[in-house]
């Protein structure tokens, strides 16, 4: 009940919040983003319902927050770059690594695709479970070791991982469906390149390098926290 109640105060969509968005849609356009379909699903979902309340205030500034759990929500622009570079269409199965606030989440739903989405972290999973439910939006969700993708449900047609890998892990490149991509931002603690992987064949892939970028590390195994 709790839980509930504390989404219902937050679940307020606002004209403010609408303009707000609005700007935020525009400052990316102006940062280099151009496919319009990730400016417009930007524009469309309430970023501040994915927010600790402490924070909700600054939901529309290109920012990361914390969200709980040593984890924070991407920076807008992040998103809108990792979500542009894996070039969604609808319908395309997506396989997100790191749930996190559910925010890109949303994003990606909000584009058509379906979303099969992995947290290791126990609070995270409920928390972004319920938040994406309670507004309608109903991706696949598993609580387990993004490491090791969701085989059972494979291959996708694009994985994304939202943390920083020290290197992409051989799993989620054979859950690749030949002709999709794959980004993730790849490094050590202090820094990442943005790393695009298409495969090309089942025993080859194409890998380019999009700049630099600061993630929380993706870690193994699940966290009952």
């Amino acid at each position: 009940m709790c839980v509930q109640s504390d989404l219902l105060q937050k679940m307020q969509d606002t004209y403010r919040h609408k303009g707000l968005r609005k700007i935020l849609a525009e400052e990316l356009r102006q940062k280099g983003i151009t496919d319009q379909r990730v400016l417009d699903a930007i524009n469309t979902v309430p970023r501040h319902f994915f927010m600790d309340s402490g924070f909700i205030n600054f939901a529309y500034k290109d920012s990361a927050f914390p969200i709980g759990a040593g984890q924070t929500i991407s920076q807008p622009y992040t998103v809108a770059f990792q979500t542009q570079l894996l070039d969604i269409q609808p319908m395309e199965k997506v396989l997100e690594i790191g749930t996190g606030s559910g925010y890109q989440t949303a994003i990606l739903l909000e584009m058509g695709a379906k979303v099969f989405t992995i947290e290791r972290q126990k609070e995270l999973y409920l928390k972004a479970k319920a938040q994406l439910e309670a507004i309608g939006y109903h991706p696949h969700f598993f609580y387990g070791d993004g490491y090791l993708g969701m085989p059972s449900y494979g291959s996708y047609s694009k994985i994304i991982i939202t943390a920083g890998a020290p290197e992409i892990p051989q799993a989620l490149v054979e859950q690749l469906q030949v002709g999709g991509k794959l980004i993730a931002p790849v490094g050590d603690t202090q820094k990442q390149v943005m790393t695009l992987v298409e495969k090309v064949s089942e025993t080859e892939t194409v890998i380019t390098q999009h700049g630099n970028f600061i993630f929380v590390p993706l870690l193994k195994g699940t966290s009952s926290r």
